[in-house]
């Protein structure tokens, strides 16, 4: 049922790439208990929990962590545990009872993850933030858009969920190794200000070498090489090219009939905004499914731009099951693929449930001790 087989988190309550993060742990097998609120609140998840994907494949313990007697089970539960994750501004665990030191004391094998997004220490630790400052802050949101406009948000995907919460999970994962060898648990202080500038190491090493510009729209990964850009198609569709290598982009060139010389020398940068316009005028000339019948699964570095509504209808996403249906519902599918401990389909998001959530954490007095307490 996945590598992670076997390995028990708790996930307090958050928003944004802490939930993710544990998604990724859970879709891999792991047990994930999450501990949530007894009032709704906004967290920022869909208004119908089912809809909710990243909730996916976990039980939800109901609890008022302002009660005693829920700080009492939690902790109970942490020395059954091999990780928490928590996703709250530096201090509250802490305050709540539930910081790092009250944890360890209880499991010191115990790998705390905390995920902020400017970090538990320096002097923006305190403030709120979403991930389009976090970005901002990297020079990784300057570096996106067109040239002569302004820099574009690229929805989420690189503060919360890549410079989040995959760096979340990566580094509960190494943390876990190290406690299975040593006995010894330790704090992980994942931010997305460090994992957003992680994901721009090879932008920052072009910029050093003079590589990079910093007028946006102007290199060659940010739509300034005719080569490696977005198209209008004649039926008003889009498709995508990147042939940045030389053998590819001759081969971009015969397949859409042009000369070989047509674009003037590939990397003089001189020559692009004119080769951009005969490109543009070259991919109107036929529909998107036309370009993909010509074009798609050859060495082009093709492919149409895809909505969330038809990239589950791919044929070759398709093939790789890269979706899966939970619950009468489209969603992506676990990413990693294990051929000796592949991965479970998931389960739908659960709504809060009371101490049965609990079932497999504690010996069963113990659980019909908190069944009690809790009421149910």
């Amino acid at each position: 049922m996945g590598p992670l087989n076997g390995l028990k988190i708790i996930e307090l309550a958050g928003i944004g790439p802490s939930p993710f993060g544990a998604m990724q742990l859970a879709d891999m097998g792991a047990t994930v208990l999450r501990i949530d609120r007894r009032e709704p609140a906004d967290l920022g998840v869909p208004r119908e929990l089912k809809y909710a994907f990243s909730l996916r494949n976990r039980k939800t313990l109901a609890l008022d962590l302002k009660d005693p007697q829920a700080i009492a089970l939690v902790l109970e539960l942490v020395a059954e545990a091999d990780v928490l994750i928590e996703g709250f501004r530096p201090g509250v665990t802490e305050r709540l009872g539930l910081g790092p030191d009250a944890c360890l004391a209880r499991n010191p094998k115990l790998v705390y993850g905390r995920m902020t997004g400017w970090g538990q220490d320096g002097p923006l630790a305190q403030a709120a933030g979403h991930d389009i400052n976090y970005i901002a802050l990297t020079g990784a949101l300057n570096a996106i858009g067109r040239k002569g406009g302004p820099p574009t948000p690229p929805l989420a995907l690189v503060g919360d969920m890549g410079g989040g919460g995959m760096f979340l999970a990566m580094g509960v994962l190494a943390a876990v190794l190290h406690a299975r060898q040593t006995g010894q648990g330790q704090v992980v202080d994942a931010s997305i200000v460090d994992g957003a500038a992680s994901l721009c190491m090879g932008f920052y090493g072009m910029t050093a070498s003079g590589q990079w510009t910093p007028e946006r729209g102007t290199n060659v990964l940010d739509s300034g090489a005719p080569y490696y850009d977005v198209y209008e198609c004649s039926d008003g569709r889009w498709i995508s090219i990147g042939p940045i290598e030389a053998r590819f982009f001759a081969d971009f060139l015969q397949r859409v009939g042009l000369p070989p010389d047509a674009l003037g020398v590939q990397n003089d940068r001189a020559h692009w905004p004119q080769a951009k316009v005969r490109v543009a005028q070259v991919f109107k000339t036929k529909t998107c499914a036309e370009w993909c019948d010509l074009l798609e699964g050859t060495d082009v570095c093709f492919a149409p731009v895809l909505s969330f509504a038809e990239a589950p209808q791919h044929p070759h996403l398709k093939a790789r099951g890269s979706f899966v249906e939970v619950d009468g519902l489209v969603q992506p599918a676990p990413a990693v693929r294990f051929s000796a401990t592949p991965s479970a389909l998931p389960t739908g998001p659960r709504a809060p449930e009371g101490a049965t959530a609990v079932d497999g954490w504690l010996a069963p007095e113990r659980q019909r001790h908190w069944q009690a307490q809790l009421g149910d």
